[in-house]
């Protein structure tokens, strides 16, 4: 069967849930990935081919057949004219009809962030779209910080007693599968939010009862946060996820939105219902 849809951003978080999910559907689909032996690892025995914004090389065999593209951008790309646009004009030459777009909660008001610039780019193209205007995931939890949770039992976020709306990345996917497979997504912008807002005083909280110990919040200041991230990682990334964190605290990223609800037919996966389907990863080993 030839496929009709193109995902990339797999094996990430939300481009991994959308994989499985079309997978379940029996949907015709492709991946794209920068690396096809770790997409394999990580996806098994779906169809994989290279591909890479900055190669365009691999814009053929990426894009023959494709008519809807799941679009994520890589976190290292932020020039979108050098980057990112001409795998976009490529991809619509070649016969791509519906680009369903990961973007980001609030981007309609900070026009210097590069996925406002991407929703830009795709409006320009004259092509539907569906933009997908996600908050934070709860699998942040899992994956950057699940080591400060797991082996020290704190959250060390500078957000200060602002509140974040999180989103369980398997909504965004299961809401990115209805846009590419259903009728009545097209040139929709939806803002993908749980249902409630919480502090991350609250989110230790909901930790701890589920790990049967105590989760502490610190609160770092936003230099002292960046420290550690740049030890951790790179003092790039680091600038990023503290330039995020800091602005949480004005409360930018706490407005909830019924669109999951609307999109889907039912309420977003609880922050509780994710803390106990993940669990394990925050739970040590046997000393």
């Amino acid at each position: 069967m030839q496929p009709k849809i193109l995902v990339t951003g797999a094996p990430g978080n939300v481009g991994t849930e959308v994989v499985r999910q079309l997978e379940a559907k029996g949907v015709a689909f492709r991946v794209g990935a920068h690396s096809p032996e770790k997409a394999r690892r990580q996806l098994g025995s779906v169809e994989i081919v290279p591909f890479d914004f900055t190669e365009p090389e691999t814009y053929t065999a990426a894009f023959e057949g494709i008519e809807a593209m799941f679009l994520v951008r890589p976190p290292a790309l932020a020039n979108v004219q050098r980057d990112i646009a001409p795998a976009v004009w490529a991809a619509v030459g070649a016969g791509v009809t519906h680009i369903v777009f990961l973007s980001l909660q609030g981007v309609e008001d900070n026009p210097v962030v590069p996925h406002r610039k991407i929703e830009e780019l795709i409006l320009e193209t004259g092509v539907d779209y569906t933009f997908l205007r996600a908050g934070f995931f709860m699998q942040n939890l899992s994956t950057q910080h699940r080591e400060e949770i797991r082996d020290e039992d704190v959250l060390p976020l500078p957000v200060g007693k602002a509140k974040t709306s999180f989103i369980d990345t398997r909504d965004i996917a299961a809401v990115a599968v209805e846009a590419m497979t259903t009728d009545g997504h097209a040139n929709q912008k939806y803002t993908l939010t749980g249902a409630e807002a919480l502090d991350y005083y609250e989110v230790a909280a909901k930790l701890s009862a589920v790990l049967g110990r105590e989760i502490r919040y610190t609160d770092p200041a936003p230099p002292v946060f960046f420290w550690k991230q740049a030890q951790r990682t790179d003092w790039q990334y680091a600038l990023v996820v503290t330039g995020l964190y800091t602005i949480t605290r004005f409360g930018n990223a706490e407005a909830v939105s019924p669109d999951v609800q609307r999109v889907l037919g039912r309420p977003p996966i609880s922050f509780e219902q994710y803390a106990q389907d993940h669990r394990a990863c925050w739970e040590r080993e046997p000393s």
